[in-house]
Protein backbone atom coordinates (compact mmCIF):
# COMPACT_ATOMS: atom_id res chain seq x y z
CA UNK A 1 0.00 0.00 0.00
CA UNK A 2 1.32 3.94 -0.98
CA UNK A 3 1.70 6.01 1.56
CA UNK A 4 1.64 9.68 1.47
CA UNK A 5 4.33 12.22 1.62
CA UNK A 6 4.54 13.66 5.49
CA UNK A 7 4.46 17.09 4.31
CA UNK A 8 1.15 15.94 2.96
CA UNK A 9 0.06 13.81 6.23
CA UNK A 10 0.81 17.14 8.30
CA UNK A 11 -1.30 19.39 5.33
CA UNK A 12 -4.31 16.80 6.21
CA UNK A 13 -3.90 16.79 10.12
CA UNK A 14 -3.61 20.94 9.80
CA UNK A 15 -6.81 20.51 7.73
CA UNK A 16 -8.48 18.21 10.23
CA UNK A 17 -7.85 20.99 13.12
CA UNK A 18 -8.87 23.91 11.50
CA UNK A 19 -12.03 21.71 10.56
CA UNK A 20 -13.10 21.28 14.65
CA UNK A 21 -12.28 24.71 15.55
CA UNK A 22 -15.66 26.42 15.61
CA UNK A 23 -16.70 29.48 14.27
CA UNK A 24 -17.86 32.12 16.64
CA UNK A 25 -21.72 31.99 16.65
CA UNK A 26 -24.27 34.24 18.41
CA UNK A 27 -27.63 33.91 19.27
CA UNK A 28 -30.41 35.17 16.45
CA UNK A 29 -31.52 38.29 18.73
CA UNK A 30 -27.99 39.41 17.73
CA UNK A 31 -28.22 40.62 14.28
CA UNK A 32 -28.26 44.14 12.03
CA UNK A 33 -30.20 46.66 13.12
CA UNK A 34 -30.43 45.36 16.68
CA UNK A 35 -31.54 47.87 19.84
CA UNK A 36 -29.50 47.31 22.89
CA UNK A 37 -30.91 48.75 26.27
CA UNK A 38 -29.66 51.40 27.69
CA UNK A 39 -28.23 52.06 31.38
CA UNK A 40 -27.93 48.77 32.56
CA UNK A 41 -25.57 45.41 32.40
CA UNK A 42 -26.13 44.03 28.62
CA UNK A 43 -24.67 40.68 28.17
CA UNK A 44 -23.60 39.37 25.07
CA UNK A 45 -22.74 35.77 24.70
CA UNK A 46 -22.39 32.79 21.88
CA UNK A 47 -20.53 29.72 21.29
CA UNK A 48 -16.94 29.14 20.44
CA UNK A 49 -14.47 26.58 20.30
CA UNK A 50 -13.80 25.17 24.06
CA UNK A 51 -11.01 27.92 25.35
CA UNK A 52 -10.71 29.87 22.08
CA UNK A 53 -9.87 33.56 23.26
CA UNK A 54 -13.17 36.04 22.63
CA UNK A 55 -13.18 39.76 22.10
CA UNK A 56 -16.25 42.13 21.99
CA UNK A 57 -16.07 45.48 21.17
CA UNK A 58 -19.07 48.12 21.06
CA UNK A 59 -19.46 51.87 21.74
CA UNK A 60 -15.49 52.50 23.03
CA UNK A 61 -16.36 49.12 25.53
CA UNK A 62 -13.92 46.05 24.96
CA UNK A 63 -14.63 43.18 26.64
CA UNK A 64 -12.26 39.68 26.39
CA UNK A 65 -12.93 36.41 27.57
CA UNK A 66 -12.61 32.49 26.37
CA UNK A 67 -15.21 29.91 25.57
CA UNK A 68 -15.55 27.54 28.60
CA UNK A 69 -15.22 23.75 28.03
CA UNK A 70 -18.54 23.10 26.22
CA UNK A 71 -17.92 26.08 24.34
CA UNK A 72 -20.14 28.55 25.94
CA UNK A 73 -19.01 32.32 26.76
CA UNK A 74 -20.65 35.82 27.69
CA UNK A 75 -19.53 39.18 28.87
CA UNK A 76 -22.05 42.18 29.81
CA UNK A 77 -21.42 45.32 28.26
CA UNK A 78 -22.12 47.90 31.35
CA UNK A 79 -24.53 51.11 31.62
CA UNK A 80 -25.05 52.09 27.41
CA UNK A 81 -25.94 55.38 26.74
CA UNK A 82 -28.61 56.06 24.59
CA UNK A 83 -27.58 56.62 21.00
CA UNK A 84 -29.41 57.47 17.92
CA UNK A 85 -26.51 56.88 16.01
CA UNK A 86 -25.73 53.51 14.16
CA UNK A 87 -22.90 51.69 15.47
CA UNK A 88 -21.36 48.57 14.88
CA UNK A 89 -20.58 45.86 17.26
CA UNK A 90 -18.35 43.63 16.25
CA UNK A 91 -17.14 39.79 18.34
CA UNK A 92 -13.82 38.64 17.34
CA UNK A 93 -12.35 34.90 17.69
CA UNK A 94 -11.20 32.24 15.48
CA UNK A 95 -13.35 34.54 12.99
CA UNK A 96 -14.84 37.98 13.26
CA UNK A 97 -18.89 38.95 13.15
CA UNK A 98 -19.68 42.38 12.99
CA UNK A 99 -23.04 43.90 12.99
CA UNK A 100 -24.14 46.99 11.83
CA UNK A 101 -26.13 49.87 12.66
CA UNK A 102 -26.80 48.99 16.29
CA UNK A 103 -28.99 51.58 18.09
CA UNK A 104 -29.11 51.99 22.00
CA UNK A 105 -32.07 53.02 23.95
CA UNK A 106 -35.56 50.81 25.18
CA UNK A 107 -35.81 47.27 24.97
CA UNK A 108 -39.44 45.21 25.72
CA UNK A 109 -40.47 41.56 24.96
CA UNK A 110 -43.93 41.02 24.02
CA UNK A 111 -45.25 37.35 24.20
CA UNK A 112 -48.58 35.65 24.38
CA UNK A 113 -51.28 34.07 21.78
CA UNK A 114 -53.22 35.69 18.96
CA UNK A 115 -53.70 38.96 20.26
CA UNK A 116 -50.39 39.46 20.43
CA UNK A 117 -48.81 37.95 17.06
CA UNK A 118 -51.86 39.63 15.44
CA UNK A 119 -50.15 41.97 13.25
CA UNK A 120 -50.37 45.62 12.03
CA UNK A 121 -52.11 45.00 8.60
CA UNK A 122 -55.19 43.12 10.39
CA UNK A 123 -55.50 46.19 12.70
CA UNK A 124 -58.14 49.19 12.19
CA UNK A 125 -57.18 51.68 9.96
CA UNK A 126 -54.50 49.94 8.77
CA UNK A 127 -53.53 52.42 5.32
CA UNK A 128 -53.44 55.24 7.49
CA UNK A 129 -50.99 53.62 9.87
CA UNK A 130 -49.19 52.15 7.30
CA UNK A 131 -48.28 55.74 5.71
CA UNK A 132 -47.19 56.83 8.71
CA UNK A 133 -45.15 54.20 9.80
CA UNK A 134 -42.21 56.27 9.22
CA UNK A 135 -39.88 55.65 12.61
CA UNK A 136 -36.18 54.03 11.61
CA UNK A 137 -35.44 54.38 15.61
CA UNK A 138 -38.27 51.86 16.10
CA UNK A 139 -37.14 47.89 15.27
CA UNK A 140 -38.75 44.89 15.50
CA UNK A 141 -37.73 41.67 16.31
CA UNK A 142 -39.99 38.55 15.89
CA UNK A 143 -38.48 35.08 17.31
CA UNK A 144 -39.66 32.16 14.53
CA UNK A 145 -38.20 29.57 16.18
CA UNK A 146 -40.82 26.32 17.46
CA UNK A 147 -41.87 24.22 19.94
CA UNK A 148 -39.16 22.58 21.34
CA UNK A 149 -38.42 19.32 23.54
CA UNK A 150 -35.73 21.00 25.63
CA UNK A 151 -34.15 24.91 26.16
CA UNK A 152 -32.81 25.65 23.03
CA UNK A 153 -29.99 28.41 22.69
CA UNK A 154 -30.38 29.86 19.09
CA UNK A 155 -33.57 30.49 17.97
CA UNK A 156 -34.49 32.19 14.65
CA UNK A 157 -35.23 35.36 13.53
CA UNK A 158 -34.01 38.88 12.24
CA UNK A 159 -34.22 42.73 13.69
CA UNK A 160 -36.92 44.81 11.09
CA UNK A 161 -36.19 48.56 10.62
CA UNK A 162 -39.85 50.07 11.39
CA UNK A 163 -41.44 52.08 7.69
CA UNK A 164 -44.27 51.87 5.59
CA UNK A 165 -43.24 48.80 4.13
CA UNK A 166 -42.52 46.59 6.74
CA UNK A 167 -44.54 47.97 9.64
CA UNK A 168 -47.71 45.51 8.65
CA UNK A 169 -45.39 42.41 9.84
CA UNK A 170 -45.14 44.09 13.55
CA UNK A 171 -46.80 43.06 16.12
CA UNK A 172 -49.99 45.19 16.58
CA UNK A 173 -49.67 45.62 20.26
CA UNK A 174 -45.92 46.29 20.63
CA UNK A 175 -45.58 48.58 17.49
CA UNK A 176 -49.01 51.01 18.91
CA UNK A 177 -46.81 50.32 22.56
CA UNK A 178 -43.45 50.95 20.89
CA UNK A 179 -44.55 53.64 19.07
CA UNK A 180 -46.10 56.23 22.04
CA UNK A 181 -42.57 55.26 24.21
CA UNK A 182 -40.44 56.29 21.03
CA UNK A 183 -42.53 59.03 20.33
CA UNK A 184 -42.47 60.82 23.96
CA UNK A 185 -38.87 59.04 25.36
CA UNK A 186 -37.43 60.29 22.10
CA UNK A 187 -35.47 57.13 22.19
CA UNK A 188 -34.66 53.76 19.83
CA UNK A 189 -37.00 51.33 20.98
CA UNK A 190 -36.85 48.08 20.20
CA UNK A 191 -39.55 45.25 20.31
CA UNK A 192 -39.02 41.56 20.37
CA UNK A 193 -42.40 39.28 19.73
CA UNK A 194 -42.03 35.66 20.78
CA UNK A 195 -46.08 34.75 20.36
CA UNK A 196 -47.89 31.62 18.92
CA UNK A 197 -51.70 31.95 18.07
CA UNK A 198 -53.69 29.62 20.15
CA UNK A 199 -51.70 28.70 22.62
CA UNK A 200 -51.83 28.21 26.16
CA UNK A 201 -50.18 29.64 29.25
CA UNK A 202 -48.81 26.50 30.49
CA UNK A 203 -46.40 25.84 27.14
CA UNK A 204 -45.10 29.38 28.24
CA UNK A 205 -43.45 28.00 31.61
CA UNK A 206 -40.73 25.65 31.88
CA UNK A 207 -41.95 22.26 32.39
CA UNK A 208 -40.33 21.52 35.71
CA UNK A 209 -41.54 24.75 37.38
CA UNK A 210 -44.67 24.11 36.79
CA UNK A 211 -44.47 20.32 38.46
CA UNK A 212 -43.05 21.76 41.46
CA UNK A 213 -45.88 24.03 41.83
CA UNK A 214 -48.62 21.92 44.32
CA UNK A 215 -51.39 23.87 42.39
CA UNK A 216 -50.44 22.66 38.92
CA UNK A 217 -48.35 20.01 39.09
CA UNK A 218 -51.40 17.18 38.69
CA UNK A 219 -52.64 19.40 35.66
CA UNK A 220 -49.13 19.27 34.20
CA UNK A 221 -48.54 15.83 34.84
CA UNK A 222 -51.50 14.28 33.44
CA UNK A 223 -50.82 16.62 29.89
CA UNK A 224 -49.39 14.91 27.21
CA UNK A 225 -45.34 14.51 27.34
CA UNK A 226 -45.40 14.48 23.44
CA UNK A 227 -46.24 17.17 20.98
CA UNK A 228 -49.53 17.86 20.97
CA UNK A 229 -52.11 19.76 18.60
CA UNK A 230 -53.98 22.53 20.62
CA UNK A 231 -56.97 23.68 18.58
CA UNK A 232 -57.04 27.54 18.21
CA UNK A 233 -60.34 28.33 20.21
CA UNK A 234 -62.76 29.81 17.67
CA UNK A 235 -65.43 32.84 18.04
CA UNK A 236 -68.75 31.04 17.92
CA UNK A 237 -71.42 33.13 15.97
CA UNK A 238 -74.68 33.38 18.27
CA UNK A 239 -77.81 31.94 16.89
CA UNK A 240 -79.98 32.13 19.75
CA UNK A 241 -78.83 34.19 22.73
CA UNK A 242 -80.18 33.71 26.19
CA UNK A 243 -82.11 37.01 27.19
CA UNK A 244 -80.16 39.49 28.05
CA UNK A 245 -80.38 43.57 28.64
CA UNK A 246 -81.53 45.23 25.75
CA UNK A 247 -78.44 46.82 25.35
CA UNK A 248 -76.48 43.66 24.83
CA UNK A 249 -79.21 42.15 22.73
CA UNK A 250 -78.59 45.38 20.23
CA UNK A 251 -74.95 44.86 20.57
CA UNK A 252 -75.15 41.14 19.53
CA UNK A 253 -78.01 41.56 16.75
CA UNK A 254 -75.66 44.41 14.70
CA UNK A 255 -72.45 41.82 14.31
CA UNK A 256 -73.41 39.37 11.61
CA UNK A 257 -70.01 39.10 10.21
CA UNK A 258 -68.54 35.17 10.85
CA UNK A 259 -66.33 35.00 13.60
CA UNK A 260 -62.68 35.77 12.18
CA UNK A 261 -60.67 32.74 14.43
CA UNK A 262 -60.89 29.19 13.06
CA UNK A 263 -60.01 25.94 14.51
CA UNK A 264 -55.86 26.00 13.37
CA UNK A 265 -53.63 23.25 14.73
CA UNK A 266 -50.74 24.30 17.20
CA UNK A 267 -48.16 22.05 18.23
CA UNK A 268 -47.30 22.54 21.96
CA UNK A 269 -46.43 20.64 25.06
CA UNK A 270 -46.30 22.20 28.69
CA UNK A 271 -43.24 24.28 28.33
CA UNK A 272 -42.17 23.27 24.85
CA UNK A 273 -42.69 27.16 23.79
CA UNK A 274 -40.70 28.20 26.65
CA UNK A 275 -38.06 26.05 25.52
CA UNK A 276 -38.43 27.26 21.64
CA UNK A 277 -39.56 30.74 22.22
CA UNK A 278 -38.05 32.28 25.39
CA UNK A 279 -35.11 30.44 26.40
CA UNK A 280 -32.56 31.56 23.40
CA UNK A 281 -33.71 34.93 23.97
CA UNK A 282 -32.24 34.58 27.96
CA UNK A 283 -30.66 36.88 28.75
CA UNK A 284 -31.26 39.57 26.26
CA UNK A 285 -31.20 43.22 28.26
CA UNK A 286 -34.32 44.09 28.53
CA UNK A 287 -36.33 46.96 30.45
CA UNK A 288 -39.62 45.04 30.84
CA UNK A 289 -42.20 42.66 28.89
CA UNK A 290 -45.72 42.22 28.06
CA UNK A 291 -48.08 39.46 28.28
CA UNK A 292 -51.51 39.11 26.24
CA UNK A 293 -52.73 35.82 26.21
CA UNK A 294 -55.92 34.28 28.35
CA UNK A 295 -58.02 33.02 25.58
CA UNK A 296 -57.19 29.67 25.43
CA UNK A 297 -57.17 29.09 29.31
CA UNK A 298 -60.97 30.17 29.58
CA UNK A 299 -62.10 26.48 29.67
CA UNK A 300 -63.94 25.48 32.68
CA UNK A 301 -61.16 23.03 33.31
CA UNK A 302 -58.53 25.49 32.66
CA UNK A 303 -59.45 28.75 33.75
CA UNK A 304 -59.42 28.13 37.81
CA UNK A 305 -55.65 27.54 37.46
CA UNK A 306 -54.60 30.83 36.06
CA UNK A 307 -54.40 32.51 39.11
CA UNK A 308 -51.32 29.89 39.61
CA UNK A 309 -50.31 29.92 36.05
CA UNK A 310 -49.46 34.21 35.44
CA UNK A 311 -47.84 34.67 38.30
CA UNK A 312 -45.72 31.79 38.11
CA UNK A 313 -45.00 32.77 34.48
CA UNK A 314 -43.66 36.08 35.71
CA UNK A 315 -41.43 35.08 38.63
CA UNK A 316 -39.84 32.36 36.70
CA UNK A 317 -39.07 34.98 33.76
CA UNK A 318 -38.10 37.07 36.19
CA UNK A 319 -35.73 34.37 37.93
CA UNK A 320 -34.21 33.31 34.45
CA UNK A 321 -33.54 36.78 33.44
CA UNK A 322 -31.91 37.80 36.98
CA UNK A 323 -33.93 40.74 36.53
CA UNK A 324 -36.77 42.12 38.48
CA UNK A 325 -38.17 43.92 35.02
CA UNK A 326 -41.86 45.73 35.11
CA UNK A 327 -44.17 43.28 33.60
CA UNK A 328 -47.44 43.99 32.14
CA UNK A 329 -50.50 42.22 30.47
CA UNK A 330 -53.84 42.88 28.43
CA UNK A 331 -56.74 41.87 30.62
CA UNK A 332 -59.55 40.02 28.58
CA UNK A 333 -61.72 41.73 26.60
CA UNK A 334 -65.22 41.65 26.03
CA UNK A 335 -66.55 38.70 24.22
CA UNK A 336 -69.32 36.34 23.53
CA UNK A 337 -67.05 33.06 24.54
CA UNK A 338 -69.37 30.66 24.20
CA UNK A 339 -68.72 27.99 26.92
CA UNK A 340 -66.03 29.80 28.19
CA UNK A 341 -65.42 31.48 31.86
CA UNK A 342 -63.52 34.79 30.71
CA UNK A 343 -64.23 36.26 34.37
CA UNK A 344 -62.28 33.85 36.32
CA UNK A 345 -59.38 34.29 33.46
CA UNK A 346 -59.66 38.42 34.25
CA UNK A 347 -60.16 38.00 37.72
CA UNK A 348 -56.76 36.03 37.78
CA UNK A 349 -55.25 38.90 36.16
CA UNK A 350 -56.17 40.88 38.46
CA UNK A 351 -54.92 38.90 41.11
CA UNK A 352 -51.65 39.57 39.92
CA UNK A 353 -50.93 42.80 40.34
CA UNK A 354 -50.15 42.06 44.24
CA UNK A 355 -46.93 41.22 42.35
CA UNK A 356 -44.17 43.82 42.49
CA UNK A 357 -43.84 46.16 39.47
CA UNK A 358 -47.12 44.81 37.27
CA UNK A 359 -49.72 46.61 35.15
CA UNK A 360 -52.62 46.07 33.73
CA UNK A 361 -54.59 47.27 30.53
CA UNK A 362 -58.11 46.77 30.96
CA UNK A 363 -59.98 46.41 27.50
CA UNK A 364 -63.58 45.45 28.77
CA UNK A 365 -64.61 48.39 26.57
CA UNK A 366 -62.41 47.59 23.08
CA UNK A 367 -63.44 44.00 22.42
CA UNK A 368 -65.71 42.57 19.69
CA UNK A 369 -69.03 40.81 20.38
CA UNK A 370 -68.22 37.70 17.98
CA UNK A 371 -64.06 38.37 17.23
CA UNK A 372 -61.50 37.14 19.44
CA UNK A 373 -59.11 39.47 17.46
CA UNK A 374 -60.42 42.85 18.61
CA UNK A 375 -59.22 45.40 15.81
CA UNK A 376 -58.75 48.27 18.34
CA UNK A 377 -55.18 47.34 19.03
CA UNK A 378 -54.59 50.99 18.89
CA UNK A 379 -56.28 51.32 22.63
CA UNK A 380 -54.00 48.33 23.99
CA UNK A 381 -50.88 49.78 23.63
CA UNK A 382 -52.04 52.81 24.43
CA UNK A 383 -53.12 51.74 27.46
CA UNK A 384 -50.05 49.75 27.89
CA UNK A 385 -48.23 53.13 27.14
CA UNK A 386 -49.35 54.89 29.65
CA UNK A 387 -49.02 52.32 32.59
CA UNK A 388 -45.16 52.21 31.42
CA UNK A 389 -44.57 56.02 30.57
CA UNK A 390 -46.50 56.84 34.21
CA UNK A 391 -44.68 53.76 36.36
CA UNK A 392 -41.53 52.55 34.46
CA UNK A 393 -40.53 56.18 33.35
CA UNK A 394 -41.69 58.13 36.27
CA UNK A 395 -43.71 60.44 33.45
CA UNK A 396 -46.45 62.66 33.77
CA UNK A 397 -49.65 60.66 32.11
CA UNK A 398 -53.47 61.57 33.20
CA UNK A 399 -53.20 57.29 34.99
CA UNK A 400 -51.31 54.43 34.37
CA UNK A 401 -54.80 52.38 34.69
CA UNK A 402 -58.54 52.36 34.67
CA UNK A 403 -60.23 51.95 38.38
CA UNK A 404 -59.82 49.12 40.53
CA UNK A 405 -61.42 47.54 43.53
CA UNK A 406 -59.94 48.99 47.04
CA UNK A 407 -62.60 47.19 49.40
CA UNK A 408 -65.93 47.89 50.32
CA UNK A 409 -68.27 49.04 53.38
CA UNK A 410 -71.78 47.80 54.51
CA UNK A 411 -74.46 49.73 56.01
CA UNK A 412 -77.70 48.78 56.10
CA UNK A 413 -79.44 47.84 52.64
CA UNK A 414 -76.52 49.88 50.89
CA UNK A 415 -72.86 48.49 49.89
CA UNK A 416 -70.04 51.41 49.24
CA UNK A 417 -67.20 50.26 46.61
CA UNK A 418 -63.79 51.82 46.49
CA UNK A 419 -62.00 52.17 44.16
CA UNK A 420 -57.76 53.39 43.29
CA UNK A 421 -56.55 55.24 39.82
CA UNK A 422 -59.88 57.10 39.46
CA UNK A 423 -57.66 59.99 38.43
CA UNK A 424 -59.73 62.61 40.51
CA UNK A 425 -62.83 60.81 39.73
CA UNK A 426 -65.24 58.04 38.30
CA UNK A 427 -67.50 58.46 35.57
CA UNK A 428 -70.67 56.98 34.26
CA UNK A 429 -69.76 57.01 30.20
CA UNK A 430 -72.30 57.49 27.59
CA UNK A 431 -75.60 56.90 30.01
CA UNK A 432 -76.57 55.65 33.76
CA UNK A 433 -74.06 53.69 35.67
CA UNK A 434 -74.71 49.87 34.75
CA UNK A 435 -73.02 46.59 35.32
CA UNK A 436 -73.21 45.61 38.63
CA UNK A 437 -74.96 43.31 40.68
CA UNK A 438 -75.43 42.60 44.34
CA UNK A 439 -76.69 39.70 46.20
CA UNK A 440 -77.62 38.83 50.13
CA UNK A 441 -76.97 35.70 52.18
CA UNK A 442 -78.93 33.65 49.57
CA UNK A 443 -76.76 34.60 47.01
CA UNK A 444 -79.36 35.60 44.65
CA UNK A 445 -77.80 37.94 42.30
CA UNK A 446 -80.12 41.46 41.94
CA UNK A 447 -79.39 43.98 39.10
CA UNK A 448 -77.90 46.59 41.73
CA UNK A 449 -78.97 50.37 41.81
CA UNK A 450 -75.18 52.29 40.79
CA UNK A 451 -74.74 55.90 41.94
CA UNK A 452 -71.08 57.42 41.91
CA UNK A 453 -69.69 59.06 45.34
CA UNK A 454 -66.13 60.72 44.00
CA UNK A 455 -64.23 57.79 44.31
CA UNK A 456 -66.71 55.27 45.39
CA UNK A 457 -70.18 53.53 43.80
CA UNK A 458 -73.06 52.79 46.46
CA UNK A 459 -74.98 49.95 45.26
CA UNK A 460 -78.26 48.70 46.10
CA UNK A 461 -81.31 46.92 45.05
CA UNK A 462 -85.14 47.09 45.53
CA UNK A 463 -86.11 44.60 48.09
CA UNK A 464 -82.19 43.71 49.35
CA UNK A 465 -82.11 44.44 52.69
CA UNK A 466 -78.66 43.08 53.60
CA UNK A 467 -76.37 42.88 50.82
CA UNK A 468 -73.14 40.92 51.40
CA UNK A 469 -71.30 40.47 47.89
CA UNK A 470 -70.95 42.82 44.80
CA UNK A 471 -69.82 41.79 40.89
CA UNK A 472 -69.07 43.85 38.11
CA UNK A 473 -69.01 43.08 34.61
CA UNK A 474 -68.84 39.44 35.75
CA UNK A 475 -70.45 38.28 32.22
CA UNK A 476 -68.01 37.03 29.15
CA UNK A 477 -69.79 40.55 27.58
CA UNK A 478 -71.01 42.68 30.05
CA UNK A 479 -72.88 46.39 29.40
CA UNK A 480 -71.06 48.33 31.78
CA UNK A 481 -69.53 51.91 31.57
CA UNK A 482 -67.78 52.59 35.11
CA UNK A 483 -64.36 54.60 33.97
CA UNK A 484 -62.15 57.55 35.55
CA UNK A 485 -61.62 60.44 34.26
CA UNK A 486 -58.91 60.06 31.83
CA UNK A 487 -60.95 58.21 29.73
CA UNK A 488 -60.02 54.22 30.77
CA UNK A 489 -62.52 51.51 32.27
CA UNK A 490 -62.63 49.74 34.89
CA UNK A 491 -61.82 46.17 35.95
CA UNK A 492 -64.65 43.57 36.48
CA UNK A 493 -64.19 41.92 39.90
CA UNK A 494 -66.20 40.66 42.95
CA UNK A 495 -66.29 40.99 46.21
CA UNK A 496 -67.27 37.15 46.80
CA UNK A 497 -65.41 34.09 45.80
CA UNK A 498 -68.50 31.78 44.93
CA UNK A 499 -68.77 29.17 42.59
Amino acid sequence: MKTLPRSFALLALAACALSARADVTLPAVFSDHMVLQRGTRVPVWGVATPGEKISVAFAGQTLSTAANPEGKWQVALLNLAVSATPQTLTIKGNNTVTLQDVLVGEVWLGSGQSNMAMTVNRAQNFEAEKSAADFPLLRHYKEESANADSPQTVGRGRWVVCSPDTVAGFSAALYFFGRELHQTLRVPVGLINSSVGGTPIEAWIAADVQLASKELQAAIAAAPTAAAAVPVPAAPVPTSPKPAAPEKQKAVKKTTKAAKATPTARTTTPGGLFNGKIAPLIPYALRGALWYQGEANSTPSKAPLYEYQLPLLIRDWRARWGDDFPFAWVQLPNFLGAGRDWPLVREAMLKTLALPHTGMAIAIDVGEVNDIHPKNKQAVGHRLAQWALGTVYAQNVAATSGPLPAGHTLRGAEMTLRFTHTAGGLVAKDGPLTGFAVAGADRVWLPAQARIAGDTVILSAPGLTAPVAARYAWENLPICNLFNTAGLPASPFRTDNWK
